[in-house]
Order: C-alpha cells, then sequence, then structure tokens
C-alpha cells in the first residue's frame, strides 16, 4: 500500500512529550519509532523485525512463504503469531464482501511477481473462503493460491508491538501507517495531487491512521476512478491498514453502505476534483483538524 501521510508541527501550542525517536528501514520501508526509553525503540524495530519475519511473502523461510508453497498440497504449521494475522486478515475478507479478499496473493504474488500463473488464472483463485486454519496450522485449498499481507501487515506489525511493549505513550510508523497513544500530537495528510498538505490534525485520543491511494504503484484495483486517497482513523492499526486498501477499492454505493454498517471507521476521502469527504468518525479522533484552506472541523462535506 502507498501512503503519504507525514508528522508535522503547527504553530499553535499543544501538549508536547519529550523523547527521542529512532528511524529504521523495515518491510520495504521506513519506520520512525519515540518510546519513552530509547532502549525501548530498539526493542520495538526487534520485535517488529520477527513480525516481518514470519509474514512476508518476499522472506523465503517466513510462514506466509511456507503457506503458499504449500497451497493445494497440506497444512502448515505456523507460529501463533500469523494464524492471528490470517484470522484478521479473514475477518476483513468477510466484512468487505472480499472487496480485501487476503488470497489476492494469487495474483500479486504468483502471477505478477513470480510469473508462475497467468493472470486469469490467478482471479480464479482469489477467495478466502479457501484458507482453512486447524490449530496451529492453515492450508490454501487450491494449488496456486497465496496469502499477500501486504495490505494488512504494516498495521498488524504496529498493532502487536504496541500491545507487547504496553508503554505509557508512544508513536511508531511504518511507511505511513501509524499509531499514537497516550498524548496528543500534530499529524498531517499529505495531497498527492499537488504536493501540498492536504490537512493537518491534532488528535484526541489514541489513533491509528492509514493511508491509500494509487498514485505510485497502481497496485490497487478500484470502482472508484473519481478517488484519489482515503485515510482511515481506527482504533486498531491492523484495520486501519486493512479498511484504507478495502474501501479505496469499494464501489461508491458499497462504500457507503459498508461505513453505515461500520460505524467504528472513520474516514477522509479526497476525489480528484480537489473535493473531501470526511464522516464524523474520523472527527471523533481529533480535537482539531485543519484543511489547507483554513477550515477547522468541516462538518458540511460533500455527501459521497
Amino acid at each position: 500500500m502507498d501512503k503519504f501521510v507525514k508528522v508535522v508541527l503547527l504553530s499553535f501550542a499543544i501538549e508536547l512529550v519529550v523523547a527521542q525517536g529512532a528511524s529504521y528501514y523495515l518491510m520495504g520501508t521506513y519506520a520512525y519509532i519515540e518510546l519513552p526509553d530509547e532502549k525501548l525503540n530498539y526493542t520495538a524495530y526487534k520485535y517488529l523485525r520477527e513480525i516481518e519475519a514470519k509474514l512476508s511473502d518476499y522472506v523465503d523461510s517466513s510462514d506466509i512463504s511456507k503457506i503458499n508453497l504449500n497451497a493445494g498440497k497440506e497444512f502448515v504449521k505456523v507460529s501463533d503469531v500469523t494464524i492471528e494475522a490470517v484470522k484478521n486478515a479473514i475477518e476483513v475478507s468477510g466484512k468487505t464482501n472480499g472487496v480485501f479478499d487476503v488470497t489476492i496473493g494469487a495474483l500479486t504474488i504468483n502471477a505478477r511477481r513470480l510469473k508462475k500463473i497467468s493472470e486469469d488464472s490467478a482471479r480464479k483463485l482469489v477467495n478466502f473462503k479457501d484458507i482453512v486454519i486447524a490449530g496451529d496450522s492453515v492450508k490454501l485449498l487450491k494449488e496456486g493460491m497465496a496469502i499477500d499481507l501486504g495490505g494488512i501487515g504494516k498495521g498488524f506489525a504496529i498493532e502487536k508491538t504496541f500491545n507487547h511493549l504496553r508503554t505509557s505513550y508512544g508513536f511508531i510508523s511504518v511507511g505511513g501507517d501509524m499509531k499514537v497513544w497516550g498524548h496528543k500530537r500534530t499529524l498531517a495528510i499529505k495531497d498527492p495531487i499537488n504536493g501540498d498538505v492536504l490537512v493537518q490534525m491534532v488528535n484526541s485520543r489514541d489513533v491509528s491512521i492509514s493511508t491509500s491511494g494509487n498514485y505510485i504503484k497502481k497496485h490497487i484495483e478500484t470502482k472508484d476512478d473519481e478517488i484519489v486517497q482515503v485515510t482511515v482513523a481506527h482504533e486498531n492499526a491492523t484495520f486501519a491498514d486493512a479498511y484504507a486498501t478495502a474501501i479505496f477499492a469499494m464501489s461508491g454505493d458499497f462504500r457507503r453502505k459498508f461505513l453505515i454498517e461500520n460505524g467504528d471507521v472513520g474516514v477522509l476521502i479526497l476525489y480528484r476534483d480537489g473535493s473531501v469527504f470526511i464522516n464524523g468518525k474520523f472527527r471523533e479522533f481529533f480535537e482539531l483538524i485543519i484543511f489547507k484552506g483554513g477550515d477547522q472541523y468541516i462538518s458540511k462535506t460533500k455527501n459521497r
């Protein structure tokens, strides 16, 4: 998932936490970690790397790579972390009626990257209902299937690290997926249309944010060509990540239905004409939202 969310400073006073952050290369992108103790920053990084080693389909020895290699053949015993990640991905796949489908790996991995099968054949293999979990083991029912956690993995890793460390406050960002807890922080979302800052926010409570768009890789197949970017705010980084991908890919009618039925999902959508949709749940996470035009806490937006 391509993301352009960054931390910026505003010219007004807010409650600040003095801490020393650290940057690392992780999961094919850059991570920034800021925790109460500098040693904890590295501890968090190592834990994130452990998760990456289990879930990345770019790592031949990972649990996910082993599952994919044995698709249509046999169950593969995996770690508790992998079981949890796959279950979360299946849950989102179900809630989104397969718009987000974790078995998209048949297309993204086996067809497009590895060239093992044709794209037409791969599309017929995308079906999250063909994942079987039995205790500590996972099996893909059909040969050629593959799990791709790219649309949920970074958020999942952040949330697992947050729960593992349980520090009083902190900030973790991996490639744009981020989680802020225990303090207020100034955040910004970039406008990919013109490169400016689209919106600046100060959180009112703990929040996870993820942004999804097609402005670099064109890797998400969307049914609404008018959408440029989707940002999701959620209590859980796993679901912020996955829902940002899914909402970007949804048709307009299904997206409206989904947001009505899932009131825990805050969303900010940028359209090609520069207009913005922001729902009430998104605003709940922030005590201040300033758009590039200077408007604050805009409540009357396009009904999309």
